[in-house]
């Protein structure tokens, strides 16, 4: 890394140095992986002080671009993967748009029986024969997402059988049993992950994710899917789109329109938006 000049002005000297650390960054010039120089030789380069320097790091550390780990050093971290939590783009084309090879493992397929939790997601019998299907997601060749589902055997006959891998299981369910999913109703909960779950998905075990559990349904509101998403946190970031309800306009001002927002998730996956 070359000597940087700093300058005063109206920019204040911690962000310029964040600035261009950043910049760095996304230019490829510091790559994942790389150690930063220590914070003494950061003052040394930009010549400012300490506390200059650590406020810049902060603010770094802060957007998840560094990791600083005691007794070892400053670190960059891989980019996130930005996901629409409330988009209709299956996974695999998600991935695409990003110029990323989405790929899936079959981690399990097998026939089971409706427990209690199943039965009343699914509105059938409590013994009722299920599917449960589990499947590793993949993005550019990393574990991204670990989906298990849950669906009624009756209604989805020799799906097991079938190519799960290579296949969206939505389009499965659409072109060979005429059975559409509409929409989902999703609840989001941080979660640490135990070992097995970890293990699946690269991380060590008690790593912070997000747990997406969700019900997915035709239009005419018939639940046909049971899922659990677990999304690594350390890789995957999702943002939604809202419009702002304002308050009711005086008579004299002009009424405000909707404005739309993006806010970031931390490691969130979708069942329902995700599948493929």
């Amino acid at each position: 890394m070359t000597r940087y000049r700093l300058e005063l002005g109206p920019v204040p000297l911690h962000h310029q140095v964040y600035l261009d650390l950043r910049g760095a960054i996304e230019s490829g010039e510091l790559r994942p992986g790389d150690r930063l120089p220590s914070e003494r030789e950061l003052t040394s380069r930009y010549g400012c002080s300490m506390i200059t320097i650590r406020r810049a790091l902060s603010e770094l550390a802060r957007e998840q671009r560094i990791e600083r780990t005691r007794g070892r050093g400053t670190f960059i971290l891989r980019p996130r993967i930005d996901r629409d939590l409330g988009g209709t783009l299956s996974f695999t084309d998600e991935m695409q748009t990003r110029g990323l090879d989405a790929e899936t493992r079959l981690i399990a397929a097998r026939p089971e029986v409706a427990g209690d939790a199943v039965a009343n997601a699914l509105g059938i019998e409590v013994g009722d024969p299920t599917l449960y299907l589990e499947r590793l997601r993949l993005g550019g060749g990393e574990p991204l997402l670990l989906e298990q589902v849950h669906l009624p055997a009756a209604r989805f006959p020799g799906l097991l059988a079938s190519d799960l891998e290579s296949n969206s299981l939505y389009d499965l369910l659409t072109e060979r049993y005429g059975t559409h999913v509409s929409w989902a109703r999703e609840t989001l909960e941080p979660i640490l992950l135990h070992a097995r779950e970890a293990r699946l998905l690269g991380c060590g075990a008690r790593t912070p994710a997000l747990l997406i559990e969700s019900i997915a349904s035709t239009g005419d509101g018939v639940p046909v899917e049971l899922g659990r998403t677990y999304v690594r946190g350390d890789r995957t970031r999702y943002y939604v789109e809202r419009v702002v309800v304002r308050s009711t306009p005086t008579s004299n001002a002009r009424p405000a329109e909707p404005t739309r927002l993006r806010s970031g998730l931390v490691a969130v996956g979708s069942t329902g938006a995700g599948a493929a």
